[in-house]
């Protein structure tokens, strides 16, 4: 291995142990210890000397530097954490909308990194390089409220702000050259919604520009679920297509290597520059650089490098998901994809279509084996159908990408011909989103780790090849008999995952963060209580997906909402995307934040029967039965909403919503409600819920409280020592996770 790879490899060694196992003051202690390993590496054999005093030193530095970084750029920021402050800042590129207004990446002055400024629907008119100066609060973009957050510091923004008031607006540098990537990045946007017509217009947004906020909820659910949702993120395959375009029009290796690079640079700055753009400028430019200088350049050494800038720029970067996935995927490229290959292959003549389609399954396995565990732990899927789904649409990713550019760049000077070369991008992005969608509805196309066993068959899966590539023995049987039990064991996997839920009444309460999303399972019938979340950062819609898939569930028989407030219908428009839905049972009041519609809405896009429950109704639920209650209260959306009663034997499991405790007051003069085996703290834990007569009456042995990171102080103590005096066992979501309730007709107590 080269000596600039040894280095980069060691630096980015030390960022990452920075990231994950040493803060603080332990990071000047790893970097004192490293660099004395250093000085000791001089003992080891003439051969490994100086590659040893090479990388201990770069460990020294990749420690160092993260503690320099962290003190120098993000702690002036954190400075201003939970402060109210005049400000003045430079917009960094376009904004986006978000729900409550808009939101912009911003250079604030006098204060190092980046930040994310929120403020109302004004910044969607602004241009980069514009000036903004008002007030704002600002809070830490490491730690939202209590819990970590990556996604913004792994950006290098460290500082949210919140608009307070009316912003003054300046012109600033918006003409300025070095805004021109982000001009151009907004004119291609606009100018791909003249020449593109429905889902198609959002992918190529997407796919040329880096902006997926104009592809549909279904179009990015079917990409997801079939394994091509990494076309959607610019990365290096976008880099090599672009290259390849510029290569055909081009005609001369020369001239490319001479205006590659500030092109990859331009496209970087147009897109965003996400770590993996930049991953793949870097490492798209060193060969190019070595064909100017007339130097061999290798893909290890290529693959540190982009590494080590990307680190020495932002160490943070560290901690981005893309990075991990982008640089692991590449890393699996080089090293498989070649063997994998020349496996397929062997040595008899092939046709081109088999080396292909070889070659795309090679590629798709290499980038798949290396990312499996990355993917599992952050997306908790596992796609099944990927290989596949690369094979039949790669190259229609090609071709779409390189054609829709083509016609949006001839479409500035001649429209008429512009519109005719979207013709074959618009086809070939229909043929992607179209396949995505038959893809994503094979049976099994995924699995879920919501299923707890399948991490232990991934484990078992990377054992079992590891030991076919340890044996002695040669050939491909080897790795065939490999393949054949691994596939037998996520087979008994699957059924294990699902075999779990056979009992008399299960209950999920899901971690959903602030919100509540409650899985019932009885007997093969499947129902929802409840399907929403106040953090932003939650996907409850597909949490709740995920969860019902690995249960085995393939329809869900019903869905109820307590009430219409964000916390606990935010997800339902994406769970009726991913599921089937036999029944919606809703209260019949209008609701004080607007999203009864949109929820009726998409239940009649979804062919969900509408239920409105104005008095009891029992249904047959499974071994048990579900009774549903009327809203009783009379003000607010709370008050207004249903009671879920699940019963299954002898046991009891009850779900009030966010009523207080006069409603709860009307529910036990009302109706009579038995002694509960559990019961689901109401609104989250507020001091206005769980009262004592309700706790006197129904005396639930566990109390489940459904809460995440919120401003309100829930769960409150006072309601915590209410339930602890009627002596509930408690279990929070916010600390154990998903909270797994099990009963069986033998035994009610689970």
């Amino acid at each position: 291995m080269r000596r600039l790879a040894v280095f980069a490899g060691g630096f980015s060694l030390g960022v990452f142990l920075t990231q994950y196992l040493l803060q603080g003051g332990w990071i000047l202690l790893g970097a004192g210890l490293a660099l004395a390993l250093g000085l000791l590496s001089v003992f080891l054999p003439r051969e490994w000397r100086r590659r040893g005093v090479i990388l201990w030193a770069a460990l020294s530095l990749g420690l160092g530097w993260s503690w320099l970084y962290a003190r120098q750029v993000q702690r002036p920021a954190q400075a201003l954490a939970e402060r109210t402050e005049q400000f003045t800042a430079t917009l960094c590129g376009c904004a986006v909308e978000t729900d409550f207004g808009a939101r912009a990446v911003v250079r604030l002055e006098g204060v190092p990194g980046k930040a994310a400024l929120y403020a109302g629907k004004e910044l969607l008119e602004l241009a980069p390089g514009q000036t903004v100066t008002g007030r704002a609060q600002f809070r830490d973009a490491a730690r939202i409220r209590d819990e970590d957050i990556t996604t913004f510091t792994s950006k290098g923004i460290f500082l949210l702000a919140y608009g307070r008031g009316e912003l003054a607006v300046g012109e600033g540098t918006r003409n300025s050259l070095r805004w021109l990537p982000a001009r151009a990045g907004r004119a291609l946007a606009e100018q791909i919604q003249l020449l593109f017509s429905g889902d198609a217009a959002g992918f190529l947004t997407a796919i040329l520009t880096g902006d997926r906020g104009a592809v549909s909820e279904e179009a990015y659910l079917a990409l997801t679920e079939a394994g091509l949702n990494h076309i959607l993120a610019v990365s290096g395959m976008h880099c090599g297509f672009l290259m390849a375009l510029a290569g055909f029009l081009l005609q001369s290796r020369k001239l490319q290597a001479l205006l590659g690079i500030p092109l990859l640079a331009f496209y970087a700055a147009l897109t965003g520059g996400s770590p993996s753009v930049l991953r793949a400028c870097v490492m798209l430019s060193l060969p190019l650089l070595a064909i100017l200088a007339r130097r061999e350049s290798d893909g290890p050494t290529s693959l540190l490098t982009a590494l080590f800038l990307i680190l020495l720029a932002n160490p943070f970067a560290a901690a981005s998901v893309g990075l991990q996935l982008s640089f692991s995927a590449m890393a699996g490229i080089l090293w498989l994809t070649p063997r994998l290959y020349r496996g397929l292959i062997g040595e008899k003549k092939r046709g081109k279509v088999f080396r292909f389609l070889a070659a795309a399954f090679s590629a798709s396995m290499g980038a798949m084996v290396f990312t499996l565990p990355l993917t599992a732990y952050y997306f908790g899927a596992l796609v099944l159908i990927a290989p596949l789904s690369s094979a039949l649409c790669l190259w229609a990713a090609a071709w779409t990408f390189s054609c829709g550019l083509l016609s949006v760049s001839v479409s500035f000077f001649c429209p008429p011909l512009g519109a005719l070369l979207a013709l074959p991008a618009q086809l070939a992005a229909e043929y992607i989103l179209s396949a995505a969608k038959c893809l994503s509805g094979l049976p099994c196309h995924a699995v879920y780790t919501a299923n707890p066993y399948l991490k232990v068959w991934i484990a078992y899966a990377y054992l079992l090849f590891a030991a076919a590539y340890l044996s002695r023995r040669t050939g491909r049987r080897k790795y065939l008999l490999a393949s054949l039990l691994a596939a037998l064991t996520l087979a008994l996997t699957v059924r294990l995952g699902e075999a779990r839920y056979q009992g008399g009444l299960d209950a999920l309460i899901l971690d959903v963060g602030q919100g509540q999303s409650v899985v019932l399972a009885s007997g093969g019938s499947f129902a929802l209580v409840d399907c929403g979340s106040a953090n932003s950062w939650k996907n409850p819609g597909e949490t709740a997906a995920r969860q019902l898939a690995a249960m085995g569930c393939k329809r869900l028989d019903y869905l109820v909402l307590t009430h219409y407030d964000q916390d606990h219908v935010s997800g339902v428009t994406g769970l009726l995307a991913r599921l089937e839905v036999g029944a919606l049972l809703v209260p019949e009041d209008e609701d004080d934040a607007g999203l009864r519609d949109a929820v009726l809405s998409a239940a009649k896009d979804r062919g969900a029967a509408v239920r409105f429950v104005t008095e009891e109704e029992r249904l047959g639920f499974g071994q048990g039965t579900l009774t549903l209650y009327p809203p009783l209260g009379e003000a607010g959306d709370n008050e207004r909403g249903l009671t879920v009663l699940a019963s299954a034997g002898e046991a009891d499991f009850l779900i009030t919503g966010d009523m207080d405790a006069a409603t709860e007051a009307k529910l036990l003069e009302t109706y009579a409600l038995p002694d509960l085996e559990a019961l689901i703290a109401g609104h989250h834990g507020s001091k206005y819920a769980c009262s004592q007569a309700l706790l006197e009456a129904l005396k639930p042995e566990t109390a489940c409280i459904s809460v995440g990171s919120n401003r309100y102080g829930h769960p409150t103590e006072e309601t915590l020592l209410r339930l602890a005096r009627q002596g509930c066992a408690i279990y929070r979501t916010d600390l154990h996770g998903t909270i797994h309730l099990a009963w069986n007709q033998e035994d009610s107590h689970g």
